[in-house]
C-alpha cells in the first residue's frame, strides 16, 4: 500500500483517531469468512478483518510500499476485489499497489529481511543567499513541504530559528545560544552515516517511547545494510529548478521506535558541530538518550519498501 502520512494519525488503531489500520480493517470486513463473522456478531463487535503490518508508522509518516496481510477461510476472494474495496475507502490518501495470495506462514513483519526508509530534509534554496561554504546548508531553514505542487503560501511549514535549534541541539549545554552551529555539510552527514554500514549495533540511544525492557540486550540490536545522505532536487512549482533537499536513505533489518528520525537529527547536529566521522558510533555507548538529538519531524519520513529476500546493495537509491 501507498499512503500519505499527513492524512492519517499513524497506522495503529486508536479510539477517536483517523488511522490507516482502522480504514484497512473496515474495508477487509467484506472478506471475512462466515465463522469469524458469527463470532464478531456474538461479541457485538464490528465486522472487520484483522490486518498485520510490516511496520507501524507514526502520524505524519508516509509510505510507498507498506506491506500488510490478513487471513480468511473464504475461497472466493479475488485480489482485485480487495484492491477496489480499500482504494475506495480513502481516495487520494491511501492506495493499494498490489495484492497477492501468500502462504499462511508468511508474516509481513517477522518474514521481512530488511526495511528501507527515506528522509527528505529541505535545504535553503535562495539564489542570493551567502552560503557558509560549498555544500553547506542553513539549519535554520528546517521546514517540510507536504505538497510542493501547492501554492507557496501552503507549500512550506516553516520552523523558527529557535525551534530548529531546539530540535537539533535540544538542551545540550555544550552548545549555548551564541555557539550553536547554523550550517552543516551534506557530505559530512553522509560520512557520519556510512560508519554505521555493515555493523550489528545496539541503537537503544537512538530509540524513543520504548519500554524499559527493550532498552537493553539483543532486542535493541539492528544491522544497518545501507546508510547514505545526498543532495537532490525534487519537482516543485514554486521553484523552477526544483526544491533543493537532502535525502537520507537508511536500510536495516529492523528499526526501533523513532530510530530513523533520531538518527537523521543527530547526524545533522554532529555534522554542524564538526564532530569526528565516528561520532554516531561513539554515541552508541552513551548512558542517557539526551546524548542524541530529539526526533526530526515525521513529515519528511517515508517507508519506501520492505524486502523479503536478501538485501541487494545494487538496488539502493543513493549509491
Amino acid at each position: 500500500m501507498a499512503l500519505s502520512g499527513y492524512a492519517f494519525d499513524g497506522w495503529q488503531k486508536q479510539p477517536g483517531l483517523n488511522t490507516v489500520q482502522e480504514i484497512v480493517e473496515k474495508s477487509l470486513g467484506r472478506f471475512v469468512d462466515d465463522k469469524k463473522a458469527r463470532l464478531l456478531k456474538e461479541k457485538s463487535k464490528p465486522l472487520e478483518g484483522c490486518a498485520v503490518v510490516a511496520g507501524r508508522t507514526d502520524k505524519g509518516v508516509s509510505a510507498i510500499r507498506q506491506v500488510c496481510s490478513f487471513y480468511t477461510w473464504r475461497k472466493d476472494v479475488k485480489p482485485c476485489d480487495i484492491e477496489g474495496e480499500i482504494n475506495s475507502a480513502a481516495p487520494g490518501k491511501l492506495r493499494v499497489v498490489s495484492v497477492s495470495e501468500v502462504s499462511r506462514v508468511f508474516h509481513p513483519n517477522f518474514s521481512a529481511k530488511w526495511r528501507r526508509y527515506l528522509y527528505i530534509f529541505p535545504l535553503n534554496d535562495q539564489e542570493n543567499e551567502k552560503q557558509c561554504c560549498e555544500n553547506e546548508k542553513e539549519v535554520e531553514s528546517f521546514s517540510f513541504a507536504r505538497n510542493c505542487n501547492e501554492p507557496s503560501n501552503k507549500c512550506v511549514e516553516s520552523s523558527s530559528s529557535e525551534n530548529v535549534e531546539n530540535l537539533i541541539f535540544g538542551n545540550n549545554k555544550e552548545f549555548e545560544a551564541p555557539n550553536k552551529p547554523t550550517c552543516f555539510s551534506v557530505c559530512r552527514v553522509n560520512q557520519l552515516l556510512r560508519h554505521l554500514e555493515g555493523k550489528l549495533l545496539s541503537y537503544k540511544m537512538f530509540a524513543r517511547d520504548t519500554k524499559a525492557s527493550r532498552n537493553i540486550g539483543p532486542p535493541t540490536e539492528c544491522f544497518m545494510y545501507h546508510a547514505r545522505a545526498a543532495e537532490a532536487r525534487i519537482p516543485c512549482l514554486v521553484h523552477e529548478e526544483g526544491r533543493k533537499v537532502m535525502c537520507v536513505e537508511l536500510v536495516a533489518n529492523r528499526f526501533l521506535r523513532k530510530m530513523v528520525r533520531v538518527l537523521v537529527a543527530t547526524s545533522i547536529r554532529e555534522a554542524a558541530a564538526g564532530a569526528e566521522e565516528d561520532a554516531l558510533l561513539k554515541l552508541m555507548e552513551a548512558t542517557c538518550r539526551r546524548a542524541t538529538a530529539p526526533p526530526a519531524p515525521p513529515d519528511g519520513l517515508c517507508l519506501v519498501d520492505v524486502g523479503y529476500t536478501d538485501f541487494n546493495p545494487k538496488n539502493c537509491l543513493i549509491p
